[in-house]
């Protein structure tokens, strides 16, 4: 079976005036869908058809001859993943045992949410921002283009997409305004503290 651009958790209109419709038109409907189609086109017929993303992941992580196969795998699975790590109304602090884990290891949500920000809009060029498990003890860490975290034996919790299609139709050059949206007004806890709890 092919893959499948998979459908959005919600409207196209339900995350605005944050994250406009217009935006995840471009977003979701062109560049995750042509991911998904270029995959679909590198794996008809090999060995890796009929595998599920993350093993297709991890099958062709740092093989040279298969980067093209691992680059748009890994920005399908991201993808899916950062338009889940968003909701309509979200935003704001976390609660229960992830927010309690997030003091514990950063001092404070404000110190979590800087040094989120920090990493988010220091990670040059295109990217991702996370905040992961690693066993049990949470870390912030970035990849660049279409890396993630998955290939490194960490567990994502959460992303926020900087690369530049992700919100230069909404925020022009600007990343550190879509990257203080996205903790203020999107960030999906509830989903953050499902990935904890699993």
């Amino acid at each position: 079976m092919a893959f499948e651009l998979p459908p959005l958790p919600y409207p196209d209109t339900a995350l605005e005036p944050a994250y406009s419709a217009r935006t995840i038109s471009f977003h979701h409907g062109k560049h995750h869908k042509a991911y998904v189609d270029n995959l679909n086109r590198l794996i008809a017929g090999t060995a890796l058809e009929g595998k599920t993303l993350e093993e297709i992941i991890q099958l062709t992580v740092n093989d040279p001859g298969k980067a093209a196969i691992f680059n748009n795998a890994a920005q399908v699975w991201n993808h899916t993943f950062f338009w889940h790590s968003m909701k309509p109304g979200g935003g704001g602090q976390p609660s229960g045992p992830l927010a309690a884990q997030i003091v514990e290891t950063f001092g404070s949500y404000e110190k979590f949410a800087e040094q989120f920000k920090a990493a988010a809009v220091g990670r040059f060029g295109s990217g991702w921002a996370w905040l992961v498990a690693d066993g049990k003890a949470l870390k912030i860490v970035t990849t660049p283009n279409a890396e993630t975290p998955l290939t490194a034996g960490l567990r994502p919790l959460l992303t926020v997409d900087v690369w530049e299609h992700a919100y230069y139709l909404d925020y022009q050059n600007r990343r550190p305004d879509f990257v203080q949206a996205f903790l203020d007004q999107l960030v999906n806890w509830d989903f953050a503290a499902a990935n904890w709890s699993k």
